[in-house]
């Protein structure tokens, strides 16, 4: 064989094996969520990716698509409810098919990141996921903690009576809109995009959330205080479509659960990481953070808070306080 012939054989025998080596993915999860590419969470869903695609040799392929690419958060649970996605980052929206996912988000009811992971890795937990599970046919496979959501403001606020008439934004969540007119304040349901114009042309004077999205909608520009009110900690779920799960071979579901396994511990990292940063960064920009009667606001929002829950709901609810006694 000339030596032409037998560089070209070898050039050709070359690109079959990279062709062999780069064959088609047996499985597809497409994994949509709201976060920005730069959040922790889509950082999350990156090493997910990077794990499954490695452990399972190519056998499973993972499509991330951050910034509501395949549609709103309730948009993606239907969208893996019919077989047209596959994952997603969700959290107390869940109760619209499972009740007992509104304690993944309320008022006053976990002290510290401590209690609340005791309750999420405890039975209390576990009859919470498989709720979800029978209800709404998503699989939780891993939680991330939410930053505890704090009150900004243009007067300091440190305790219930220094809310009132404050006219106050919060999302269309009945028991947070019951929480706040308990403390005093006049909370008005409103869109997360109208916030911005409507503090800085005075419709509202106040709003709640995570210091996270504090940063991330510039409310610097138009608060000057953040209000450590601490007064919902909470968790998501990243979930995987049951039916999606169940036809992947026993092999590669243990491929999936160990990855998912070892994003929920990155994330947990990060996030810890990512909220002394937040801190620093408003601070930086001009907000002066309040220390707050933690304690006084409690107090005053329990009874609205058991008001607003009914059944199995209260009957958690009561069961989580009493193991933090």
């Amino acid at each position: 064989m000339s030596r032409k012939l037998a560089v070209g054989a070898l050039a050709a025998a070359t690109l079959l094996g990279a062709g062999m080596a780069q064959a088609a993915p047996e499985y597809t999860l497409k994994f949509g969520h709201l976060a920005s590419e730069d959040n922790v969470w889509n950082k999350a869903a990156m090493k997910f990716k990077s794990l499954v695609e490695k452990n399972s040799d190519g056998r499973i392929a993972v499509r991330v698509y951050p910034n509501e690419q395949l549609g709103s958060e309730m948009e993606v649970i239907n969208s893996i409810q019919l077989g047209t996605a596959d994952m997603t980052i969700t959290g107390e929206s869940l109760q619209n098919w499972a009740p007992l996912a509104a304690l993944m988000a309320v008022p006053y009811l976990f002290d510290s990141s401590e209690q609340m992971r005791k309750t999420i890795e405890g039975p209390i937990g576990e009859q919470i996921k498989q709720q979800v599970v029978d209800k709404t046919g998503l699989l939780p496979i891993a939680w991330f903690e939410r930053g505890p959501r704090e009150l900004t403001s243009n007067r300091p606020i440190r305790k219930p009576s220094d809310l009132d008439g404050l006219k106050l934004r919060v999302p269309n969540v009945p028991l947070f809109v019951k929480t706040w007119q308990a403390l005093g304040a006049r909370p008005t349901p409103m869109a997360f995009s109208e916030v911005f114009t409507s503090l800085q042309q005075g419709t509202i004077d106040a709003q709640e959330n995570p210091l996270s999205l504090i940063e991330s909608a510039s409310f610097d520009e138009v608060q000057k205080y953040v209000n450590m009110t601490d007064h919902v900690r909470s968790w998501i779920y990243v979930v995987i479509g049951q039916q999606k799960f169940n036809q992947l071979p026993e092999d590669l579901q243990k491929v999936v659960m160990n990855a998912a396994d070892q994003m929920q511990s990155y994330e947990h990292e990060l996030f810890v990481k990512d909220q002394q940063r937040l801190r620093k960064t408003l601070k930086d920009h001009g907000m002066q953070f309040i220390e707050v009667d933690q304690q006084a606001f409690a107090e005053k929002a329990r009874p609205a808070v058991r008001k607003a829950l009914s059944g199995e709901q209260l009957k958690l609810y009561e069961k989580i306080q009493q193991q933090q006694q």
